[in-house]
């Protein structure tokens, strides 16, 4: 039930949202949507049959198209890209902004790269192009997450990562707290003071084994919401053609997404899975309250 509208938000995320105060809860969501046909087909099944919840879209992909029109209905959020890691597959941005791209015309290749030269309002313009595109799709965005961490490895950045939640009212995947205090520029406290929920809690699999992660982290896990994201592709020629390193990871993500047991796992355990959605509802709901003149 939603509050009168002005009444301030009171209770944790997870009791706003009708849980107890001890829940746990999970978002499972599944990266690089949109990166290949293989992780197109396999986030699909993962969100429709297995165990995750979410997944979010890199919208500068050749296959992003097809995952929003896959995807229709389903909570997708934007998985902000100013990145092309691949050596032999690349893509470019949107906006053709001059600091995105390195010598061959594409997205740097590592984050290092991409924070070198990368210009604020080169990035602003990029990731907002996104997100209208993904819009312009009638993807139903849930959510703003970063592809390699860039909009969020750097103070400027991360204030405009924050400024875009709030633009389009959505909340945001969070740093943990150990990696939010290394990097000491108090990104839990100014995305919290703009009002944009995140989860309590992140799990980083990447490069272990995420069935192991499960097992290991779903018996202890803590009250209230924790992320856990995977990178879900099929195995195949496609795969192994642009991801030959890494394609293991992958493929082991899609059959861990689908298997039995870790449904099993989160049952015995009393986890309950969420999407982000529920967040950006939740969200959206204080906002009206906060605009009601007092």
């Amino acid at each position: 039930m939603e509050r009168p509208l002005g009444t301030p938000a009171t209770g944790s995320v997870a009791e706003r949202l009708g849980y107890g105060a001890e829940d746990r809860l999970l978002i499972v969501n599944c990266d690089d949507l949109g990166s290949s046909h293989s992780a197109n087909v396999a986030t699909l099944r993962a969100l429709t049959h297995g165990v995750a919840t979410s997944a979010t879209l890199m919208v500068p992909c050749p296959w992003a198209r097809e995952a929003a029109r896959l995807f229709a209905g389903l909570p997708v959020g934007i998985h902000l890209t100013l990145t092309a890691e691949h050596p032999g597959y690349r893509w470019r941005s949107l906006t053709a902004k001059r600091t995105l791209h390195d010598a061959d015309g594409f997205f740097p290749s590592t984050t290092e790269a991409a924070l070198a030269r990368l210009d604020p309002a080169d990035a602003r313009a990029e990731c907002r192009a996104q997100i209208e595109a993904a819009l312009g799709w009638g993807v139903d965005v849930t959510h703003l997450d970063a592809h390699m961490n860039v909009m969020q490895a750097r103070s400027d950045l991360y204030e405009i990562y924050l400024d875009l939640a709030a633009a389009f009212r959505l909340p945001v995947r969070m740093l943990s707290r150990e990696e939010a205090d290394r990097q000491g520029f108090h990104a839990r406290e100014r995305a919290a003071a703009r009002g944009l929920l995140f989860c309590e809690h992140i799990i980083y699999p990447w490069p272990r084994p995420t069935r192991d992660l499960f097992f290991e982290e779903v018996p202890n896990l803590q009250a209230g919401i924790t992320e856990l994201f995977a990178h879900p592709a099929c195995d195949g020629d496609e795969l192994r053609a642009y991801d030959a390193t890494n394609a293991h990871i992958r493929v082991h993500d899609a059959a861990c997404l689908m298997d039995p047991s870790i449904a099993e796992l989160l049952r015995r355990h009393g986890v309950r899975r969420i999407s982000f959605r529920e967040l950006r509802d939740l969200q959206r709901q204080d906002q009206r309250g906060r605009a009601t003149p007092g």
